[in-house]
């Protein structure tokens, strides 16, 4: 199991694989952000984006996978999420990319209220296929602490 006490400050963590669908991207927008680029073929060749592309809240919502299969199997005694700071969608997302991810913790502390948990950021990028960002993010973690006796150092 991984504890707060074994987080260690700018270490990147490479992990992920998600193959975006044309059927996913368009049931995805089509319950959550139906706007015609994310919908119709033809609609999409007409804007920016010149085809159909995965709306940017799935692009977090396929990260999010991505990233409960990496603490799963790197058995993290995570605690949740209280949100994000900063959120990019800096690339278009199309069917047929491939997805994957780089994370590294850029701060850590222990909870001063709650000395049974630790609290991280982490900078996130997610790349395309062709090892170009897709979008970014700088995440905050709880994490259980293995010894919540232990002083809590400044």
């Amino acid at each position: 199991m991984q504890y707060f006490e074994d987080l260690e400050l700018g270490r990147t963590a490479r992990f992920g694989r998600y193959e975006v669908t044309r059927e996913e991207v368009v049931a995805f927008a089509s319950k959550y952000d139906p706007q015609p680029f994310h919908l119709d073929d033809d609609a999409a060749a007409a804007t920016h984006f010149g085809r159909l592309s995965a709306s940017g809240w799935h692009t977090c919502a396929m990260t999010m996978a991505m990233l409960v299969e990496n603490l799963k199997a790197n058995r993290q005694a995570g605690l949740g999420s209280p949100g994000i700071d900063q959120l990019r969608w800096i690339k278009p997302v199309f069917p047929g990319d491939t997805l994957r991810c780089e994370s590294a913790v850029i701060e850590k502390r222990r909870s001063r209220s709650r000395p049974e948990m630790g609290i991280f950021k982490s900078s996130l990028t997610v790349f395309n296929q062709n090892d170009e960002p897709v979008m970014s993010m700088i995440s905050n973690g709880l994490i259980a602490v293995r010894d919540p006796a232990a002083p809590i150092e400044d």
